[in-house]
């Protein structure tokens, strides 16, 4: 047996040993290299086992994404053993020791008799794995929970755990948990960079970094290749600002300052030119860091290249501004054929055998393939429209929908939002934007019907319109550019009103480019029968009659007739009949008991006109309106009619029963 003395002087001589090893280990691990760590850690577990007499010396790590699975990282063992499973549950080999070791507690036993009666499935786990005296010392990385463990144990024999070598054990794990977090840490930070790299070549974005001290900026390749600054290129803060266009200086500038003062993210997008010429637009985002003492340190961020988004970004607001054109243009033209498709003739062909009607079809062929205003005129109820269809049918324009506006039909303060458009609050009542009649007709052909009645202010901008091809909405400065033919009718003597000052001479000319006169249905007597039959055919096919028959004597009647109201009252007539007939044979009331043969007395169109209208309102009991009115008999406009009455001295129901 050793006597106590030498026993002591050997305890002696070991700690002293083993504070020069600790020393020895400790200047080892100053400014070790990353790759180093591993080899430093195993050759020094080999020198503390060899001076204390312990022979296995191992490192386990938890794993982050769950703290019960252990993995080995470092073993030093003397002997070979059981293999060791990696990770290893340590909940089900030592489920007494696991929430200890977690709780970063030291955990020492010189002996497995020590363990307490809980602790019986890890005494199994030990004794498999030869286990005589272990001590398990926690690694602690800065203020945070233990990373993991390194432990020390005897398989040969017990050994006795000495306080003072427990705490000087307790300054190497400390070592090891240093070195071992500091290359951590550096592999965290590198696989960030490594990331951040990843993430900015990808977003192809350019990483830089501006020292508020020198006024210099750090750049990577990628945003000198954005700026277009050359690889040896100083880049001050006086030469970044010298590559953004003058008229974003001032915003890049403010942005700049305005980071100095704040730990915000602040960004920006402005215009650059590099040496190329080159414009190109680009998004900078930064964040400024702080000294302790609240100083601005340097504004690090990234720039990428947006111009093409920014191109993407024009081009989709243009195709969204043309979008909105073409809907308001869609839902004026569906709010256009919701107006007037009751009032579009049912047929579509010009019935005619007359010389005279012969030649203005012929017009219309010579007129229709060109571009040409037309000026078509006639009196009321001749086909100035049908005419028009025609012209616009048979034109390069057929496939777009032929606009009609009723001038004599609009409101007088109307006129120019009806035919121009106008924006919303243009003036009192204009609640929204209305699209004007010539925009709807952008591309096609437009029938200005009436065109006498309109008020001199819209004659001048009727004029621009076919001198320029471009208006204004009312309550808009922009100016909107229309491709439109324009196809004018009027039963006025034009020429008469120039001459009055009634209408514009120089806009009289504009529309009087190819003439076409339609001839009165009186001048044009045998086209009478055609036109008779094609209203029987119609109003039979729709009344569900068959009138097969109509007398000598009713068409010798028919084709003598004056016809002020012209091919419109002949139609009306017919009409009427077919209700009254109940047979086969057509009566017509007004013109049957008319002497075969009579001849019509001599009388100017104005008193034909006159006589008519009088005997139409005088069956309507003078009623003007309405759809039983003299004004939808006549097949005229109610605004129309009064104007004819006045005219043609035929006073209305008031002055009649004021005894006019």
């Amino acid at each position: 047996m050793t006597p106590p003395n030498v026993r002591a002087l050997e305890d002696l001589e070991t700690r002293l040993r083993f504070e020069t090893l600790l020393a020895d280990i400790s200047s080892q691990f100053t400014d070790l290299a990353p790759g180093d760590v591993d080899r430093e850690i195993l050759n020094a577990q080999d020198r503390i086992c060899d001076l204390l007499g312990l022979d296995v010396s191992a490192i386990w790590q938890w794993l982050p994404e769950q703290r019960g699975l252990f993995t080995l990282t470092h073993l030093y063992r003397r002997f070979e053993g059981p293999p060791v499973p990696d990770p290893m549950n340590a909940s089900e080999y030592f489920p007494w020791l696991l929430p200890r070791l977690l709780a970063g507690k030291v955990v020492v036993f010189s002996s497995m008799a020590e363990l307490p009666a809980d602790a019986a499935r890890d005494r199994e786990s030990l004794e498999y794995y030869g286990i005589k005296s272990l001590l398990h010392l926690p690694l602690w990385a800065g203020t945070g929970p233990p990373f993991g463990l390194v432990t020390f144990n005897s398989t040969l024999e017990e050994h006795r755990w000495p306080a003072e070598i427990v705490d000087r054990l307790q300054l190497v794990a400390r070592v090891f948990a240093n070195v071992l977090g500091r290359r951590r840490t550096d592999e965290i930070l590198r696989e960030n960079e490594a990331r951040l790299s990843l993430a900015a070549d990808s977003a192809e974005a350019g990483l830089w970094v501006l020292d508020w001290n020198a006024r210099a900026f750090w750049v990577t390749d990628r945003c000198r290749t954005i700026f277009g600054y050359g690889p040896e290129d100083v880049i001050t803060l006086e030469r970044f600002e010298a590559s953004v266009l003058p008229e974003d200086l001032q915003l890049v500038q403010q942005t700049i300052e305005r980071s100095r003062h704040q730990c915000e993210l602040v960004s920006t997008q402005y215009r650059i030119l590099r040496g190329d010429g080159c414009v190109r637009w680009v998004d900078s985002r930064g964040r400024t860091d702080f000294s302790s003492t609240g100083e601005p340190r340097r504004l690090m961020g990234v720039t990428i290249d947006i111009t093409e988004t920014k191109r993407a970004e024009e081009a989709l607001r243009q195709s969204y501004a043309e979008i909105e054109r073409l809907n308001d243009r869609l839902k004026a033209e569906s709010d256009y054929l919701k107006a007037e498709i009751k009032q579009t003739l049912d047929h579509g062909q010009i019935i005619a055998q007359s010389s005279a009607m012969k030649k203005v079809l012929h017009q219309v062929d010579q007129v229709a393939p060109t571009d040409s205003s037309v000026l078509i005129c006639g009196e009321t109820g001749t086909g100035k429209e049908v005419i028009a269809q025609a012209i616009h049918r048979l034109g390069p324009r057929r496939g777009h929908l032929m606009i009609k506006v009723n001038c004599a039909a609009l409101p007088s303060g109307l006129v120019e939002s009806e035919l121009f458009g106008r924006e919303k609050g243009a003036f009192t009542g204009a609640l929204t934007r209305q699209v004007g009649r010539f925009e709807v007709a952008d591309g096609s052909t437009i029938f200005l019907d009436e065109v006498g009645e309109l008020p001199l202010e819209a004659q001048s901008k009727l004029l621009n319109v076919l001198q320029e091809g471009q208006f204004e909405r009312l309550g808009s400065p922009k100016t909107v550019r229309v491709n439109v033919r324009v196809i004018a009718a009027t039963n006025h003597d034009l020429a008469e009103d120039v001459r009055k000052g009634r209408f514009r001479e120089d806009l009289y000319y504009r529309l009087n480019v190819f003439p076409i006169r339609v001839p009165a249905l009186r001048e044009r007597a045998e086209d009478i029968p055609l036109l008779v039959w094609t209203f029987l055919g119609e109003f039979c096919a729709r009344m569900g009659k068959k009138i097969t028959q109509v007398p000598r004597k009713t068409m010798d009647t028919l084709q003598r007739h004056p016809w002020p109201g012209n091919v419109r009252q002949l139609r009306n007539i017919i009409e009427h009949g077919a209700i009254l007939t109940t047979g086969q044979k057509l009566i017509v009331p007004m013109l049957d008991d008319a002497p075969v043969g009579t001849e019509v007395p001599a009388q100017s169109l104005a008193e034909i006109e006159r006589e008519y209208i009088m005997e139409i309102l005088e069956r309507t009991a003078w009623r003007i309106k309405g759809p039983r009115g003299a004004a939808a008999i006549l097949g005229l406009n109610p605004s129309t009619l009064y104007t004819r009455m006045e005219k043609l001295g035929i006073p209305s129901r008031r002055q009649k029963e004021n005894g006019f």
